[in-house]
């Protein structure tokens, strides 16, 4: 059976992604950082075998995805969801609030790219999926390192699917707009409204819907798609 790891795959779209993989009939290991709770009553709920490490841990990634393969076989597929939001203008971001984002949102991809992808092109075959963001390709005031971190992640998309092509490997992107999630239920109700407000099917999206996008992406029909970023956010970003 193929085996999936989804980081930060306990919560939100993450949760969604794993429950998804889980039903088209993949093993699925969850990855998630702190919040033990919360990733008890997941695999309680799905079946699913959790993992705890920090992504933005290179040493950890490398040790985690180890253990995954002792215990569920090697992995082909690869989703790269796990991400932070530490908001504040630029001229009072702290060093900390840009490097923690840029780690966890960015650097993460490579940790776990860089354990996994050897045996992928070993293989001559893997999925890689890495979630952006639509302030990725619009922007967000407030957000220079969230921004900026899944703007590269794109780049590193692009980058990494030409370095594998060649080796039966696919390397996207997805780009969700504003989900119904608790990360975006936080924000305060006239601001969520005004946002809205400016999506064109006007409502939040669903976790379930990126998660079937996802699901296609990793799927074997998607052979000939890679380098490619699609966006799930009710045409927020059309011009």
């Amino acid at each position: 059976m193929t085996v999936a790891i989804v980081t930060g795959g306990t919560r939100g779209i993450g949760h969604a992604i794993s429950v998804a993989l889980k039903a088209a009939g993949y093993k699925v290991a969850a990855v998630y950082a702190s919040n033990d709770d919360a990733a008890k009553k997941f695999e309680s709920e799905t079946g699913i075998k959790t993992y705890k490490w920090d992504v933005a841990n290179f040493d950890a990634c490398h040790a985690g995805v180890e253990q995954v393969v002792k215990d569920l076989g090697n992995v082909s597929i690869l989703i790269n969801n796990a991400g932070i939001t530490r908001d504040a203008t630029l001229h009072r971001m702290t060093f900390e609030q840009w490097q923690q984002v840029i780690a966890t949102n960015l650097t993460s991809c490579f940790n776990m790219c860089h354990a996994i992808v050897p045996d992928m092109r070993d293989k001559k075959y893997g999925r890689i999926i890495n979630i952006s963001s639509v302030n990725a390709q619009l922007g967000q005031a407030g957000q220079t390192n969230y921004s900026g971190a899944k703007a590269g992640v794109l780049g590193f998309t692009k980058a990494l699917a030409r370095e594998n092509a060649n080796k039966g490997i696919t390397v996207n992107a997805v780009a969700p707009g504003y989900i119904d999630t608790e990360m975006v239920q936080a924000v305060d109700d006239k601001v969520l409204q005004s946002i809205i407000a400016k999506v064109p099917v006007g409502r939040l999206g669903t976790p379930e819907e990126v998660a079937s996008v996802v699901e296609f992406l990793a799927s074997k029909n998607s052979g000939f798609i890679t380098g490619e970023t699609i966006s799930v956010n009710g045409g927020l970003d059309m011009e």
